[in-house]
């Protein structure tokens, strides 16, 4: 899922579903254009490395199409409840006059993905440097890892096609995990409490501060921690992992093979690294997203919206509300400011997946069978199953087990005794599953196997 940052000039037509720009497109209510360069420079999302649409409404209020709407669920915290009826989810605007664009079908947007400003240290493949640990993958997930497991002294390479881009993803965090995890500085926004709508007579507000990651702040300064204990980087994509009793080698896209005693998966759900013994029959969760720049919108500034079920915006209309309630999704929103507001619409998890969305999206798998363990690959972060499987939610987490998996790591390769092959395997694996957190996972699981 990648956010897009849109003015929507609308009049008052209701915001009900997000989609995607190719809908938009096909719909003879709206048009889409690709921003200047001058607003490009002065968005907040272009500095993201997000693009830039404006999109134009060309109907009357009378004759504009109803878009129908859903985010990553939660651990609940103190609540509280109201019987108040809610703002409604409609958002205000201007329509404006359209025809000095041209033919705004024909344009693209300028995206250009961000990347880290950084002077990385490079593994050379002429050095022929043996590592104790190779991690796949430089999401939050591996570079968290490396940072970790390289404050022990540990020699550590990590591989992926381009470790200095940004991450896609929107992460959303309780600000007391990471306050915990010494990372709040790494939140761009915070909001003193979230508010889930339940219907348009119930809300409830929990007290729990919520905030949004800082990708950049995150990644960076994950980066400059490794950079500074040491930890190399090799530009290519892992092919193929090879296994010997003592050391395991990771070859490359480019031909080069690289040496360790530990291979660490942090590439993502579609790795192919990491074995099963049980079919991975995993719900799914959906989620697309845009950031909006509105002229107005109905959400308190000071109230993350988690999740919002409801859908008396869907009128008169009987198809869309028997298909709401077959396949219910909701609304997660982060206000900004009142003009600016991102805003994701979810399937909480299904199985099969939902197939309404189309572009940009973000799929998440939940629950399904844990890996194999142990086995000769470690994992961490989607890979490895720690995604939560009733919420979908896995940064915070992954960022807390880090820590806990670096240690038994290190607790192999960092003594002189250099405990290896089938000892160090299980010995990271039972560390990042123990028994406990097996059935506790097993528990989630069935839950929204039974709902």
């Amino acid at each position: 899922m990648i956010p897009l940052c849109l003015h929507v000039c609308i009049d008052p037509i209701p915001i009900t579903k997000l989609t995607s720009l190719k809908t938009l497109n096909k719909l003879p209510h709206f048009l889409v254009v690709s921003p200047s360069r001058s607003e490009s420079e002065t968005d907040p999302s272009a500095k993201h490395g997000h693009p830039f649409y404006v999109i134009f409404s060309t109907a009357s209020p009378q004759d504009s199409p109803t878009l129908h709407s859903a985010t990553p669920s939660f651990h609940l915290s103190n609540t509280h409840h109201t019987t108040s009826s809610p703002p409604s989810r409609k958002l205000r605007g201007r329509i404006h006059n359209t025809s000095k664009f041209g033919n705004f079908l024909d344009l693209k947007p300028e995206n250009q993905p961000e990347v880290l400003d950084f002077n990385l240290p490079w593994c050379h493949p002429a050095d022929r440097a043996r590592f104790d640990v190779i991690i796949i993958g430089a999401g939050p997930a591996g570079i968290r890892l490396a940072e970790q497991v390289s404050c022990y002294g540990i020699k550590v390479c990590c591989v992926d096609p381009d470790p200095l881009s940004m991450w896609p993803n929107n992460y959303g965090v309780w600000l007391d995990e990471f306050e915990k995890l010494g990372l709040e500085d790494c939140l761009d926004k915070t909001w003193p409490m979230a508010c889930i709508y339940i219907d348009d007579r119930k809300t409830k507000y929990l007290d729990r501060c919520y905030g949004r990651v800082s990708r950049k702040k995150l990644k960076q300064k994950l980066v400059e921690r490794c950079v500074s204990n040491g930890v190399r980087f090799y530009k290519a994509k892992a092919w193929q992992i090879e296994h010997q009793e003592f050391e395991s080698t990771v070859l490359c896209d480019d031909g080069t093979e690289l040496k360790g005693s530990l291979i660490v998966d942090a590439s993502g759900f579609g790795s192919n690294f990491i074995e099963y013994d049980k079919l991975r029959n995993h719900g799914c969760q959906i989620a697309h997203g845009v950031l909006a720049e509105v002229d107005d919108h109905p959400f308190d500034l000071d109230k993350m919206v988690l999740m919002d079920w409801r859908d008396s915006h869907l009128g008169n209309e009987p198809y869309l509300r028997v298909s709401n309630s077959r396949f219910p999704t909701f609304l997660y929103a982060m206000p900004f400011s009142s003009n600016l507001i991102f805003l994701e619409e979810t399937s909480l998890v299904s199985r099969p997946v939902l197939s309404y969305m189309e572009d940009e999206k973000c799929l998440i798998p939940m629950g399904g069978s844990l890996p194999r363990i142990p086995q000769n690959v470690m994992a961490i972060g989607g890979t490895s199953g720690v995604v939560h499987p009733s919420t979908g939610y896995m940064v915070a987490r992954t960022m807390a087990l880090a820590p806990v998996l670096a240690a038994a790591i290190a607790e192999c390769l960092g003594s002189t005794r250099m405990v290896r092959g089938k000892q160090l395997y299980a010995k990271v694996w039972n560390s990042l599953w123990p028994i406990e957190s097996r059935l506790t996972r097993e528990f989630y699981s069935l839950e929204w196997r039974l709902c």
